[in-house]
């Protein structure tokens, strides 16, 4: 299969590794634990010598056919799936970091995100916040402490752009783990392998899942990182091949001792939703291109953020990374339009949090998902009490502009027709 395109490969894989009965999809395998007939096996499974499965909570054939799926799309070694995307960065954080490290972080973090790494800092462990739309940013901040640097490739709601290249190659000027977050491009848009990225989070939830109907994430190793040079593996690993000590310690610390164990009926929600991730998004961010233009022209829009628009910031840098721009588009109303009245005149669009639904969402940001960092850290992220965030999904186009014109001019008597 490797030489055929994407969705190819992502549609047949199971199917390369022949599922039960002649299967098209694995199977759901609902048992918690499994049984040996040689106890000398059950043994080598659980040192690590031997492949297979014991107890659920660490792996499950259900759970594996969707790590390699996720492997196969981020072209990476090996991959880890988690209960969501939240669990599996936290389980990364929690496994690689030790009090006294520093993770420098993109200061346009996802607020959820964010609040975890003040958590961080409650166990010892220094964030450095830092606009990571230039690299230059970034290294100036490096200390000999500096562990990992965490980046995510388009910023929501705001749609920076991180210099993801730029800094992937001061990680490897300094050696430092570089962990990008691909959930708002996933790996049918970006390969955060192709500017040096050590470890890619992905939330399965949003386009990779595809229909709002599971939770879910995964970390993938891209097997471009040294891990013999990484202070903070514990020794137990240290009889393992380097290759593997990274997400195997990940794999120990946050699903055996931690527990953020992805359901084997989620993980194959995700990996049927998967199959048609290409189809969704090329339909998606023609929408999300299409509403962007929409809202960059009409007069009750001050500003519209989507890398796609000429006027971003990071429009160049865009295109030249991505096969496309993404999904999320983000508006700033004019000062007299009441954001929650436009969000309430609105009929198709579903006021409601996520991303990467078929169905397009829209939501007040401020008041929402962003309200606990409070009006000051808002506003250095670009955030406005006016601002709304739409994960555009796949309805027809016109049925997407009419929608926000209805809903605009009902709430400001100003139609863009």
């Amino acid at each position: 299969m490797t030489n055929k395109k994407f969705n190819t490969k992502n549609l047949h894989l199971d199917r390369s590794t022949k599922p039960e009965h002649g299967a098209l999809h694995k199977p759901i395998h609902t048992s918690v634990a499994f049984g040996f007939e040689d106890a000398r096996d059950l043994a080598a499974v659980f040192q690590g010598t031997k492949k297979g499965y014991a107890y659920s909570r660490q792996l499950n054939p259900t759970i594996t056919a969707l790590q390699n799926k996720v492997t196969r799309m981020e072209e990476g070694v090996a991959t880890l799936a988690f209960a969501t995307g939240m669990a599996a960065i936290a389980a990364t954080m929690l496994s690689l970091l030790r009090a006294g490290d520093n993770i420098i972080a993109s200061s346009f973090l996802f607020a959820n995100t964010r609040s975890f790494l003040s958590t961080l800092e409650g166990l010892g462990i220094t964030v450095t916040l830092v606009d990571p739309t230039e690299s230059r940013n970034v290294e100036a901040v490096i200390t000999p402490d500096t562990t990992i640097i965490f980046v995510e490739t388009i910023a929501n709601p705001v749609t920076q752009v991180a210099d993801l290249a730029g800094i992937g190659a001061v990680c490897l000027k300094h050696n430092i783990l570089y962990c990008v977050d691909n959930t708002l491009t996933t790996p049918y848009l970006f390969l955060p392998k192709t500017v040096s990225a050590s470890l890619v989070i992905n939330s399965l939830t949003k386009s990779i899942g595809g229909h709002g109907n599971a939770l879910g994430g995964t970390i993938t190793d891209t097997g471009l990182f040294d891990w013999s040079s990484f202070k903070n593996i514990i020794s137990p690993n240290h009889n393992l091949e380097t290759s593997q000590w990274g997400l195997t310690q990940i794999r120990k610390k946050g699903l055996r001792d931690m527990g953020a164990t992805l359901g084997a009926e989620s993980a194959h929600h995700l990996s049927i939703g998967s199959e048609t991730l290409s189809l969704r998004l090329e339909k998606a961010c023609s929408n999300a291109m299409a509403f962007a233009l929409f809202c960059n022209n009409h007069p009750l829009i001050t500003q519209t953020f989507y890398p796609g628009l000429k006027n971003h910031p990071q429009h160049v840098r865009a295109t030249e990374l991505f096969n496309s721009f993404g999904t999320l588009v983000s508006i700033n109303l004019d000062d007299k339009i009441d954001c929650f009245e436009v969000l309430n005149n609105m009929t198709t669009v579903i006021t409601s949090t996520n991303l990467g639904d078929n169905r397009t969402l829209g939501i007040p940001v401020a008041h929402t998902i962003f309200y606990e960092l409070g009006p000051k850290q808002r506003e250095s992220m670009g955030i406005k009490d006016s601002t709304l965030r739409f994960a555009i999904g796949i309805e027809d186009e016109q049925d997407l502009l009419n929608d926000l014109n209805q809903a605009l001019e009902k709430a400001g008597g100003i139609s863009n027709d």
